[in-house]
């Protein structure tokens, strides 16, 4: 008999195909409204899931669902799962790194232009008919070529963004991590390990690109933006709840920071409504991996975790490997 698993939210018809030659699949292409209620309710019925990142599992989610064994989120981020929590029921944990990186950081560095260069805002001058002659200072932005880059957070995606900057744009990169580089991945990047404090100073352009928990929240908030440059910019394409929205639309509105390129917020898909406000904030809906062959293969990369680990108890990607662990 088949293991039954549940798909969360709508995906890929041929990443379906290919798990119905494996399991039972209750798949959710309509995009149900998950309460938690519902959400335990259906996941109670299932050997395993694919989750997209969102959908909770903590204690009291598995308590309800002594039949779950594995859930195989389709994100690199994992916040959504209590990884502790599932490894004490015995339920595995995967995500999907690596096949995003590059996708990502592309992004990140189209997020860090657009702020910089104030592509959006003037963008929707001329979109609003003010455009009437070119002038000397029109929409004058922030240097990007050969000024300094500030990273936070140093793993897959913050050195792909970091060999960027130092390599197509002759930038002088800092950054700051739990823990620094080897040398070599440092020389590769072209990037020299600073405090936090001297990042925030230093840095003309600082990208945020750590994961989201306990200890990141609110890694940058007022007394940060304080630290940083007025012409600086700012931008997240890790974790809403990274930055503390609240005191952003006070720095950008203030002028305290130059700009900032959003692609992640606090509590969304709503958005601290002062950021609508601000002419300076390029704001994006979570769309940092998305193209259609990164989310194909994000997709299947989840798939093939369920189907290796119903197979022969392996897995691709696991984030709690001991549950692997033979008695």
């Amino acid at each position: 008999m088949k293991p039954s698993i549940i798909v969360s939210r709508p995906i890929y018809p041929e990443v379906i195909e290919k798990l119905q030659q494996h399991f039972n699949v209750t798949a959710h292409q309509t995009d149900p409204e998950w309460t938690t209620e519902r959400w335990t309710q259906a996941l109670s019925q299932q050997d395993g899931a694919l989750t997209m990142g969102i959908e909770t599992v903590n204690d009291a989610v598995l308590a309800a669902c002594p039949r779950l064994r594995i859930c195989a989120n389709l994100s690199v981020g994992y916040n959504n799962f209590d990884v502790p929590a599932m490894t004490r029921h015995k339920v595995l944990a995967t995500n999907a790194p690596d096949v995003l990186t590059e996708t990502t950081a592309d992004f990140g560095f189209a997020l860090l232009m657009a702020a910089a260069r104030r592509v959006t805002e003037s963008e929707r001058y001329i979109r609003e008919g003010h455009w009437q002659k070119w002038a000397l200072e029109s929409f004058a932005g922030m240097a990007v070529h050969g000024s300094t880059l500030g990273i936070i957070g140093m793993g897959r995606i913050g050195q792909a963004i970091a060999k960027r900057g130092a390599h197509g744009f002759n930038m002088r990169v800092i950054y700051h991590n739990r823990s620094r580089l080897s040398p070599s991945d440092e020389v590769a990047c072209k990037a020299a390990y600073v405090s936090k404090q001297e990042l925030l100073q230093q840095a003309d352009h600082v990208v945020l690109v750590l994961p989201y928990s306990k200890e990141s929240h609110h890694t940058i908030g007022a007394a940060e933006l304080g630290l940083m440059k007025p012409t600086a910019t700012l931008v997240n394409i890790a974790r809403g709840g990274i930055i503390d929205d609240t005191a952003l639309a006070k720095a950008l509105a203030t002028g305290q920071i130059a700009a900032a390129g959003l692609d992640v917020f606090e509590g969304e898909p709503k958005l601290h409504p002062d950021l609508l406000k601000v002419p300076n904030a390029v704001l994006t809906p979570h769309i940092g991996s998305s193209t259609r062959a990164t989310r194909l293969a994000m997709a299947n990369l989840a798939a093939d975790n369920l189907i290796a680990f119903f197979s022969d108890g392996s897995a691709l990607t696991p984030l709690n490997p001991e549950v692997l662990q033979k008695p």
